[in-house]
């Protein structure tokens, strides 16, 4: 074969070969897409944020009907939502973000909701309310003690179908890929929303299987009466589901400053590994 025509043979050859590669590529992305037809009740929205706090019904194979907090990206989408209703919507679950896409209302005024549960969350640019905690070893952890620290404070059950381990995989990668500079200046909490089951060994245990280094993580349960105190008082909602073994709550992530300043809120699952990383990066180095 001549060169020309070798050349030729070489492109053709690694041109079909890309084409492969981009329509496999293509189609794991799509496999990684999924949507879902739903009802629910609006219990409230978050304008500021995007979120819809929604009461909806199973989402088969994926978690069982319950109450929790999805971003809703489309502002038209968006607008269509006010707590109370009753919808049909389309949620689209994507690399492990949960969104609403589509909202279809059906009834106005089908229940009362809870207006203003999102927007109680611990506002930033306030201090981060203190707390006195039993991490997964037994020991108690409080706020002060973490003082000097940046902190990444989430709240989950080690029970939950859906968003927390999600929730917690990610922020174990955000950890994973800290330098190890910014780690040592840098701490996360995670605080239960389910104290009667998230005993120190559920909690340890939890962590081990979602990938947490626990040099610099904290897994908080306790006295439930005195969690459901911190978790007041840091505004978010959370409440045993009328599905047995199901906590109703929504999904929030808050970023605090060595002072004890809420710097960052992120509401959702839309934040990327990288998003994370970059936000907990500024704020370790302020």
């Amino acid at each position: 074969m001549g060169t020309y025509a070798h050349r030729a043979a070489l492109a053709l050859s690694t041109a079909v070969v890309l084409a492969a590669g981009l329509a496999c590529d293509a189609s794991n992305r799509a496999e990684k897409l999924h949507r879902y037809e739903l009802e629910g009740v609006v219990e409230d929205v978050d304008r500021e944020h995007q979120q819809a706090l929604i009461d909806h019904g199973e989402v088969p194979g994926v978690m069982p009907a319950m109450t929790m907090s999805f971003d809703v990206p489309d502002a038209a989408v968006f607008a269509k939502l006010a707590p109370g209703q009753r919808i049909a919507f389309t949620l689209e679950i994507r690399d492990q973000s949960f969104r609403v896409v589509r909202a279809e209302v059906l009834e106005e005024k089908a229940a009362p909701g809870r207006a203003g549960a999102l927007g109680a969350v611990a506002p930033a640019e306030e201090l981060a309310p203190e707390f006195a905690l039993t991490d997964q070893a037994g020991n108690e952890v409080t706020l002060a003690s973490l003082r000097g620290k940046a902190l990444l404070i989430d709240f989950i059950y080690t029970h939950c179908p859906g968003p927390c381990p999600i929730l917690t995989g990610r922020h174990a990668q955000v950890q994973r890929e800290l330098s190890p500079e910014t780690r040592a200046r840098v701490h996360f909490v995670s605080i239960t929303v389910d104290p009667e089951r998230d005993t120190p060994d559920a909690l340890a245990n939890y962590a081990r299987v979602r990938g947490a280094d626990l040099a610099n993580w904290s897994f908080l349960g306790g006295e439930p009466e005195r969690v459901r105190d911190v978790l007041k008082r840091y505004g978010v909602f959370a409440q045993q589901s009328a599905r047995p073994g199901e906590v109703d709550h929504i999904v929030v992530t808050l970023l605090v400053d060595s002072e004890g300043r809420v710097v960052k809120r992120l509401f959702g699952t839309e934040d990327s590994v990288a998003d994370v990383k970059s936000a907990l990066e500024e704020v370790a180095a302020s």
